[in-house]
């Protein structure tokens, strides 16, 4: 069976979510999650909200 919902919620974002990270600055990847780095609110990919949920270190 198909999954006609998969990615809805973001096709009203621009780019469909997709940018450049805050933290690992990888382009060109979805970027949904917004975390506080240095002060400031950042949208982060998943591989770093995951790494940031698990207490790694930022990167350098």
């Amino acid at each position: 069976m198909s999954k006609s919902h998969r990615g809805k919620g973001i096709r009203n974002l621009v780019n469909h979510g997709r940018g450049t990270c805050g933290r690992c600055k990888k382009e060109n990847i979805k970027v949904l999650y917004e975390h506080e780095i240095e002060g400031q609110k950042t949208s982060v990919c998943k591989f770093c909200n995951a790494a940031i949920k698990n207490g790694k270190s930022a990167l350098a």
